[in-house]
């Protein structure tokens, strides 16, 4: 027969472990490059950016669009890379918890 208490205190136990994971997520810092480190992009395991560093070389380079496609991509590079150590922190936290379903998204608890 259905447990239906039993699934109850097991979901508020994935809440809580969530919940502390997501926490957790602020820790991660992820630094990427681009240009051969001309501009460098930090941030978090929760997708936030913190930092910018453009080298100060480009800074007087005319060309504008170069700079802003560097930033672009040094920004998509950190934030791929942030995403993947996030996953992977909050499949580590809720292991033995939540079934591993191929293809499950996680991205809906905070990712």
């Amino acid at each position: 027969m259905f447990d239906m208490m039993g699934m109850m205190g097991k979901m508020k136990e994935v809440q809580a472990k969530m919940k502390e994971a997501q926490e957790k997520l602020k820790d991660i810092t992820v630094t990427a490059e681009s240009g051969a480190g001309l501009v460098k992009a930090t941030v978090n395991g929760q997708r936030q950016l913190l930092k910018i560093e453009i080298d100060e070389t480009i800074m007087n380079v005319s060309d504008r669009e170069m700079v802003n496609d560097l930033v672009v991509a040094a920004v998509n590079n950190a934030m791929l890379t942030a995403g993947e150590q996030a996953q992977e922190q909050m499949r580590k936290s809720t292991e033995g918890l939540i079934p591993n379903i191929p293809g499950l998204d996680l991205g809906g608890f905070g990712l």
